[in-house]
């Protein structure tokens, strides 16, 4: 069974917002006031919260201040938790586009770096968990992408075959996770990185979510 396996922060879902505005309560903590930029810093939200709260020290000119940055992570991921979906938006055609590669016969999965309660959460409060046959995240295992067990054990739950499973991310983090597996990775470009992507190199780049099918296919072949 061939499964697709999707990234979720950047990829699937825009969770920028939310994550900036968890990582900006801990700042006004500090009395250092709003510190990162929901449009301009959005790109390094989507790489977790120690890169915002590392961003925004480095501003105040703290970038080494590691003590600080490990006792406010915690508190950021509380933060988070208690506003997760009120900025968050699936990306256009987003679960159309899941669930037409569902009725083609793949298996559809996610595998994040976000923490998996987290994850759930969001999913839930989006209304499509149930959509997606297995979710990992990053302490679902002993390991996290880019380690490609990572990716295998997504497929492996998800009921498909870790030999014909594909990455569809937003990230170099994504990127070196399918290069490990030696499985292609479609890399989309509508994310605060998308100029970027082109230059990480993957199998294909994604525009639009109506245009994945087409690429999965080509990519990896029909599901049956």
């Amino acid at each position: 069974m061939k499964t697709v396996v999707f990234d979720l922060d950047g990829t699937l879902a825009d969770t920028s917002g939310d994550l900036i505005a968890a990582a900006n309560a801990c700042f006004r903590d500090m009395g250092a006031g709003d510190i990162l930029d929901p449009v301009a810093d959005a790109g390094t939200a989507l790489r977790g919260g120690r890169a915002m709260l590392t961003l925004g020290m480095g501003r105040l000119g703290r970038a080494r201040d590691e003590d600080t940055i490990n006792a406010y992570y915690p508190r950021l991921l509380e933060a988070y938790a208690r506003d997760i979906d009120t900025h968050t938006t699936l990306y256009p055609g987003a679960m159309e586009a899941v669930i037409r590669l569902k009725q083609a016969g793949y298996r559809v999965a996610i595998c994040t770096n976000k923490p998996e309660e987290l994850a759930n959460t969001l999913l839930t409060r989006l209304g499509v968990r149930d959509v997606f046959d297995a979710m990992l995240g990053a302490d679902t295992l002993a390991v996290r992408k880019p380690d490609p067990e990572h990716l295998f054990e997504t497929a492996r739950r998800a009921g498909g075959d870790p030999a014909l499973c594909l990455l569809i991310g937003d990230s170099d983090t994504d990127r070196n996770t399918a290069r490990n597996a030696k499985r292609p990775c479609v890399l989309v470009t509508f994310g605060p990185a998308g100029d970027d992507m082109a230059a990480l190199e993957p199998e294909a780049l994604l525009n639009h979510y109506d245009d994945l099918h087409d690429i999965v296919v080509g990519l990896v072949g029909a599901a049956g």
